[in-house]
């Protein structure tokens, strides 16, 4: 309801001359693509195997909320820190390998020793929903769309994170534990795949 009522609130306010169902259209599933939050189900079933416990609104809001700042500020905020965005995105692959190698092994890398809550914002805001891929194609389509169209299709994609990890025990249910198997070592050696192909993509730039 809070992403909903943001979205609705900016674009009230004189910003709907701006709005642009296209613009909207492509943004979202250009978003959609890069978090890909389908394909990390087997993650969060096994981070709830774990005992690792989500709170879908929590995640969302907090997703919702790196993303759009990142929009705004990523560039400032890293020139802040004395780097930029491909060693950023760098940093981030390394994230994901890690994630990788633990869904691909069987091996647990994200320790949550403290609250259980923690699994909220590692690993599943960041890097699996506000990822570096995300976070990283956000301040790029800002140089060729509105950042109203962006940020409602954010929020568009923020609801389907929402739902999904809402209903991950249903979705578990509905495919059944086998198959979840297979797809856990599935989506991880594809998570491995796009981690190495951030991590050399980016490090070819700083190069």
């Amino acid at each position: 309801m809070t992403i909903v009522w943001f979205t609705y609130t900016l674009i009230k306010n004189k910003m709907t001359l701006n709005f642009n169902l296209q613009e909207i259209l492509t943004t979202f599933m250009v978003m959609f693509a890069v978090i890909d939050i389908t394909g990390s189900i087997p993650i969060l079933i096994d981070l709830s195997d774990a005992g690792k416990k989500v709170h879908p609104a929590r995640a969302a809001v907090l997703s919702f909320v790196m993303l759009v700042a990142f929009l705004f500020a990523g560039k400032a905020l890293l020139r802040l820190f004395n780097t930029d965005i491909a060693s950023f995105a760098v940093a981030g692959s390394l994230v994901l390998f890690a994630l990788a190698i633990e869904m691909t092994f069987n091996i647990e890398i994200f320790r949550n020793n403290h609250a259980s809550e923690a699994a909220t914002l590692v690993p599943v805001v960041f890097p699996l929903v506000a990822g570096p891929g995300a976070l990283t194609t956000a301040l790029s389509l800002r140089a060729e769309y509105h950042f109203v169209n962006i940020i409602t299709a954010i929020a568009l994609n923020m609801v389907i994170v929402y739902i999904i990890l809402l209903k991950v025990r249903f979705i578990e249910r509905l495919i059944g534990t086998s198959t979840i198997y297979i797809l856990r070592r599935f989506f991880g050696v594809i998570l491995l795949a796009m981690s190495v192909k951030l991590f050399i993509s980016n490090l070819r730039i700083l190069l």
